[in-house]
């Protein structure tokens, strides 16, 4: 996993809870993760905005503690700018490989890191 600075492990970090099933199934565990303005494209094509990913996230792939779990692969980071880290990374679910991009940015109000976008592109077994 390559790190460029201790914004991008912070982001790395809450990345990684992101993909645990009881933070997953936890709408307050996960409403301190997402960015009032966060917006998803998903592997499916499907555009998510925060109420609709809030709402939808604990039944979604990765929430059950006993069903498939996301294997993350590669992350690497880099700040962007002050307060804004981008991650790239892969992920195996239930043998579904998706190559993933994510954008996160420190909170004025003291919150810390929070996601602002992500997107799923499925990638072709290799």
């Amino acid at each position: 996993m390559g790190v460029d600075g201790d914004g991008v492990a912070e982001a790395v970090a809450r990345e990684m809870l992101l993909m645990s099933p009881g933070v997953r199934t936890s709408r307050a565990l996960t409403d301190g993760l997402l960015d009032p303005e966060f917006t998803e494209v998903g592997a499916s094509g499907r555009r998510w905005d925060r109420r609709a990913m809030l709402a939808a996230l604990p039944e979604l792939e990765g929430g059950a503690e006993d069903g498939p779990r996301y294997e993350p692969a590669g992350m690497t980071g880099v700040e962007l700018a002050p307060g804004v880290v981008h991650l790239r990374y892969e992920t195996v679910i239930d043998g579904r490989r998706a190559r993933r991009s994510s954008i996160w940015r420190k909170a004025d109000d003291g919150s810390g890191w929070r996601m602002y976008y992500h997107q799923a592109t499925p990638a072709p077994g290799e």
